[in-house]
C-alpha cells in the first residue's frame, strides 16, 4: 500500500469561508514554498491546475511541475462534509490530493488535507510515495498553517 500523507487541522471561519480558501489552487502559492501556480479559472469539476516547485520557481524558473484535474468538487452545505479530489496527471508525479471541511460550529471547521502521491517512472510506486510522504506531511503542515491565518483574517472581516 503507497504511503500518504495527512495532515487534520482546526481553521477559523465558517465552513464556506475555509472551503473557499482551501480548494482554490490560486491560493496555494501563498502558503507553499517555492511554488507558482496557474489554473484555467476557479476551482470547478474538470478545473486544470499547474504547480511548478523550485528554488527560483516563484520568479519564473524552472521547476518540478505538478499538473493536476479537479475530479470532484462538492462544497460544504446543511452540515455536509466539502470533498474535493484533485488527480495528479503529470509528467513528474501521479496520484491524488484530496481536501475534506467539516463544519465545526459556526465559526470553525476541520480540515483533512491527504495526498497520494508516487513518481511516474521505473521505480516502484510504493518506494517513491514512501520518499514523498514526509515531504508532502511537512508542506502541508505550513501550508495549513498559512491559510489558518488567511481565514482567521476573513473571519474577524
Amino acid at each position: 500500500m503507497e504511503r500518504e500523507a495527512v495532515v487534520t487541522r482546526r481553521m477559523p471561519g465558517s465552513a464556506q469561508q475555509v472551503w473557499d480558501a482551501v480548494t482554490d489552487a490560486r491560493n496555494h502559492a501563498r502558503w507553499i514554498p517555492m511554488t507558482r501556480v496557474r489554473t484555467d479559472g476557479p476551482p470547478r469539476v474538470g478545473g486544470r491546475i499547474e504547480a511548478v516547485s523550485g528554488p527560483g520557481a516563484r520568479h519564473g524558473g524552472p521547476g518540478v511541475v505538478d499538473r493536476m484535474r479537479i475530479d470532484r468538487y462538492d462544497p460544504p452545505e446543511a452540515g455536509r462534509p466539502g470533498i474535493a479530489v484533485y488527480r495528479k496527471v503529470g509528467p513528474v508525479m501521479h496520484g491524488s490530493a484530496t481536501i475534506v471541511v467539516v463544519p465545526d460550529g459556526p465559526h470553525g471547521a476541520v480540515v483533512r488535507w491527504s495526498e497520494r502521491v508516487h513518481l511516474v517512472g521505473p521505480l516502484p510506486h510504493v518506494w517513491t510515495a514512501a520518499l514523498l510522504a514526509p515531504v508532502f506531511d511537512a508542506m502541508l503542515r505550513l501550508a495549513l498553517s498559512r491559510a489558518a491565518r488567511t481565514t482567521d483574517r476573513r473571519s474577524e472581516a
